[in-house]
């Protein structure tokens, strides 16, 4: 019997409990098909075969490609479940068998594909995160218009409707996102030679979703995509990295050298190495520009800046630089620690 739907909560909760021993996620991210996302996918599992993992195909669509077909003979492959449904028989990937079988890595094509009805999961996704709960790795692949936050964007770009989609989260849970990327006039000519369709599809296929346009609105969907989840990898890894670096940055002029600012400085900064900081001391025209500088080389992430009590100008050319902080460093938070006139 099919088992019931869970939802994203179900996943994570269960994710988030085990996070040593589940399995790990890489998805294969393409714009377009034809790409060359699932011989990239099966290409790296041949590589980490020859280094003695093991590594079996769940379920991979080679859609007729011969290239694609070829890489594939060369894996162990765990039979398709075959299912009746209305009195036709349907093959689908067989969890409980690779479940049984326990590779180290499992190959699965396709993650938006929906499951025929008589399914362990009504969706592939679902398929793929029994097998990570499980302490499998797993290799997938997904094309951008499959994506359930783009789909709309898809539809109305390509006037194509896509039937299959695939949530935002589980892509956000992937522990690795590559793109499969091929440029719209090298995918077109695959198109022509007939590498992706067979030749009577292939006027029709560049008239319609392969239209040059479309390629490239597609492309840049999947850059963005792939982008958002660098940027979710590095917040991730900053977030867990709650030991960080304290810096407390100087900038040399020619203020510190009556004696007692000097000695303030001095003390001040002796303060710093006490609470366990690393001084670093700058040179440079601008403080702004010194320390935005350095924040984008050290990757920092929060800023504080103190000031004593001020008005008029001296208020005015501060906050000036500040403001030129933060527009050379717009990803670092800034805390302001101000004293105010009584």
């Amino acid at each position: 019997m099919q088992e019931p739907r869970r939802n994203p909560e179900d996943f994570l909760r269960k994710a988030d409990a085990a996070e040593r021993t589940r399995g790990l996620l890489k998805v294969f991210l393409g714009y377009a098909p034809g790409v060359g996302k699932t011989y990239s996918m099966l290409s790296e599992a041949i590589r980490r075969k020859s280094r003695g993992t093991d590594v079996v195909i769940g379920v991979v669509e080679t859609h007729g490609r011969a290239g694609t077909a070829g890489v594939a003979e060369q894996l162990e492959r765990v039979p398709l479940r075959q299912i009746d449904y209305k009195g036709t028989l349907f093959a689908e990937m067989d969890v409980d068998a690779i479940l049984a079988r326990r590779p180290k890595v499992a190959i699965v094509d396709e993650l938006a594909h929906t499951n025929i009805e008589g399914s362990r999961f009504a969706k592939r996704y679902e398929d793929v995160f029994a097998l990570l709960e499980a302490g499998i790795d797993v290799l997938t692949t997904v094309n951008i218009q499959h994506v359930e936050s783009v789909t709309p964007r898809v539809q109305s770009l390509t006037g194509i409707t896509v039937r299959e989609t695939v949530p935002d989260w589980v892509l956000d849970r992937a522990d690795e996102i590559v793109m499969s990327d091929l440029t719209p006039e090298a995918l077109a000519q695959r198109m022509r030679r007939g590498d992706i369709y067979p030749m009577e599809r292939v006027e029709r296929a560049l008239s319609n979703f392969f239209r040059r346009g479309n390629l490239i609105a597609l492309r840049e969907m999947a850059l963005q995509r792939v982008t958002r989840a660098v940027d979710k990898t590095l917040d991730d890894y900053v977030r867990l990295k709650l030991d960080a670096e304290l810096f407390v940055v100087h900038l040399d002029t020619d203020r510190d050298k009556p004696e007692d600012a000097a000695r303030t400085l001095e003390d001040n900064l002796e303060f710093a190495v006490n609470l366990g900081a690393k001084v670093v001391h700058l040179k440079g025209p601008s403080v702004a520009e010194a320390t935005a500088e350095f924040a984008r080389e050290q990757r920092i992430t929060q800023a504080i800046f103190g000031r004593q009590a001020m008005t008029g100008l001296k208020k005015y050319l501060y906050f000036r630089e500040i403001a030129r902080f933060v527009s050379a460093a717009p990803h670092v938070d800034l805390h302001i620690v101000t004293q105010e006139t009584p």
